[in-house]
């Protein structure tokens, strides 16, 4: 390859290395959605991929302030993930960000980009990695200092070619020189063709009187023999103008001893690059085996830190592809709970012993409602509402028809608990996969009438106070003084994902026609309202639950007035709810088993301390 063709190649590389330079994105701010832990989840921030280095802040606002973190590309991995197609997750050693955009193209984007970042990270000109063409050009008098530190154990073979390229222009000057003389010789020749016999004598006459002309070519004896073996003279080749006489036999000893060392030469270079080239394969040996055991040593600790699973990460909450089993997935739901359950315990016993409003300082959770309005919306004029309120009668009837019915010897119902005058009953049914067993408790409880557990239970303002397992409870509208739209956000505990509901509930007095007299009834049941739509931050829950309480009198002695010893109050609590997502379905079960008989005991022991020292509210 000429001199010219690889200083070509070489800048062919530079210019498209360049060419990829400014090509890859100077900087890129904008808004992704990240996971923060498992009580947050997704939220969204703002990044910023600048010189190689990805940053994320806050939000843009607080970009002044400084970053929250930062992280360098040079080795960082950058993987879209398998299944969800909006997410990809950036690696460097034992730190994660799990990133998602909002579609797929998006998300492309990005990945293009911080690829394209740590590509000039890794291999721009600071770094001292960029690549090079030629070592060294056979032509150049210099070599860079890339080849020359390269080579430093190779100056003998540089040495070499060096001699090479003196070899190379003394040949070339020699066969030039032939060149002239042949091309000489060969036209001489055609024009003493044309000319006569005696002009020929004549010339050989003036040259043994004159001797032999300076611009002329002593012809070789075998070449004379040769002409007078056949009958010729030997010829006079007349040179042109300016051109000396050849010394044929030193210029053949010359050229031979320049082929000579040229051979001898390549003979040494060759003998070198034999040695060199079984030196570089061992060593090329010795770097595929550390680079093997190097990939073993990454596989490892790449598996190892899959089974360890950063705790909290999204690969491991609740979804299609989690990555927890249902051993682990219930027993990390089972120890929020277990946490939820002591701060329910200071909560309640604070409240049932001091009675402190929940506006008192040592209240954990957030409450959010709207101001309750009598207006009613733009909606029930428009009669959105008229299905719901349709809706609502039936199940109300529907719940007060079902409470107090026996399920003991129905095949369908089993029971699950039975302590006291507490019984649960659970049917077992699925729908698309997921567990939606319809559960039934009944239970008596004293000191309290069936308003006061009804109302107690439909207060949006209060039910903070004993709903520890939510996290804002929004009043949505209000259509009636009996009825409202609420709002609620449960708590999340990881492993499972957030979820909410909105449903209309209605308390009323229903007239049981019997002689234990009216009940109370409080009737949830799920619905949609244009200004809370469904949310991919949260899993909209399904539900359908009625609390019918009946009030029960033991008439006093003598007339005495009547009071809270005297109280008990019937309850019979039904629950059908559809929490969507992909919970595992044994471990739905265990939890409800688990948890609706501890909602009914505490619940119950709340409304009897909440109303122990106020008037009886029949």
């Amino acid at each position: 390859m000429s001199d010219h063709s690889l200083n070509a190649t070489d800048e062919e590389e530079n210019s498209s290395y360049d060419e990829d330079l400014a090509n890859t994105p100077t900087e890129i701010c904008e808004t992704l959605s990240k996971w923060t832990n498992y009580i947050h989840g997704w939220q969204e921030r703002y990044l910023v991929l600048k010189d190689g280095t990805l940053s994320y802040y806050k939000s843009e606002n607080e970009t002044e302030y400084g970053c929250r973190g930062s992280i360098s590309l040079s080795k960082a991995l950058i993987q879209p993930h398998e299944f969800d197609e909006n997410r990809f997750d950036v690696t460097v050693n034992e730190t994660t960000w799990y990133l998602r955009t909002d579609n797929t193209d998006h998300r492309e984007q990005w990945v293009a980009a911080l690829e394209a970042q740590k590509n000039a990270a890794g291999f721009g000109p600071d770094s001292g990695l960029r690549r090079h063409g030629s070592l060294f050009s056979v032509s150049s008098a210099s070599l860079s200092t890339a080849s020359t530190s390269s080579f430093k154990k190779g100056r003998n073979l540089k040495m070499k070619l060096a001699e090479m390229e003196t070899f190379r222009d003394i040949l070339c000057r020699q066969v030039d020189a032939l060149q002239g003389y042949f091309d000489a010789f060969s036209s001489q020749i055609e024009t003493e063709d044309n000319d006569t016999v005696a002009e020929d004598e004549a010339d050989d006459e003036n040259e043994d009187d004159y001797g032999t002309p300076r611009n002329s070519v002593e012809i070789p004896n075998d070449l004379k023999h040769d002409n007078h073996h056949n009958g010729n003279k030997a010829p006079h080749i007349k040179l042109p103008p300016g051109m000396n006489g050849l010394d044929f036999k030193g210029e053949a000893i010359t050229f031979k001893a320049t082929t000579a060392g040229i051979i001898a030469t390549l003979s040494y270079c060759i003998d070198l690059m034999r040695q060199r080239e079984d030196t570089w394969h061992r060593r090329m040996e010795k770097e595929q085996e550390r680079r093997r055991r190097a990939e073993d040593a990454y596989k490892r600790c790449m598996e190892e830190l899959k089974k360890k699973a950063a705790i909290g990460g999204p690969d491991y909450q609740e979804g299609p592809h989690s990555a927890i089993n249902e051993e682990e997935f219930y027993d990390a739901v089972e120890s929020a709970l277990d946490r939820n359950d002591k701060l329910e315990e200071m909560v309640l016993g604070h409240y049932v012993t001091s009675g402190r409003s929940k506006k008192s300082n040592l209240w954990p959770f957030h409450h959010k409602s709207n101001q309750i309005t009598d207006s009613v919306s733009a909606m029930t004029d428009a009669g959105g509402l008229v299905p719901y309120l349709a809706e609502l009668e039936r199940k109300v009837s529907e719940h007060h028809r079902l409470a107090f019915q026996s399920k003991d010897g129905e095949s369908d119902w089993q029971l699950l608990l039975e302590e006291g005058e507490m019984k649960v009953y659970r049917r077992e049914v699925e729908e698309d996969g997921i567990v939606v067993d319809p559960l039934k408790a009944q239970n008596v409880v004293k000191g309290v009438t069936a308003h006061e557990i009804c109302h107690y239970f439909w207060d949006v303002d209060i039910r903070m106070e004993w709903e520890t397992t939510v996290e804002i409870v929004k009043l949505v509208e209000k259509i009636s003084d009996d009825t409202v739209v609420v709002y609620q956000t449960h708590k999340r505990m990881w492993p499972t994902m957030q979820r909410d509901s909105l449903f209309v509930s209605s308390i009323r007095q229903v007239d049981t026609g019997d002689d234990e007299g009216p009940s109370w009834v409080v009737c949830n049941f799920s619905v949609d309202h244009p200004s809370l739509p469904v949310s991919n931050k949260c899993v909209r829950v399904k539900l359908n639950i009625g609390l019918v309480c009946q009030t029960l009198v033991t008439p006093p002695a003598d007339g005495q007035p009547i009071t809270r010893d005297d109280l008990s109050c019937k309850i019979a609590y039904a629950a059908y709810v559809n929490p969507g997502g992909w919970v595992p379905a044994s471990v739905l079960r265990t939890l409800a088993k688990r948890e609706y008989p501890r909602f009914l005991r505490k619940f119950s022991a709340y409304v009897q301390g909440k109303t122990k020292d106020k008037p009886i509210m029949f």
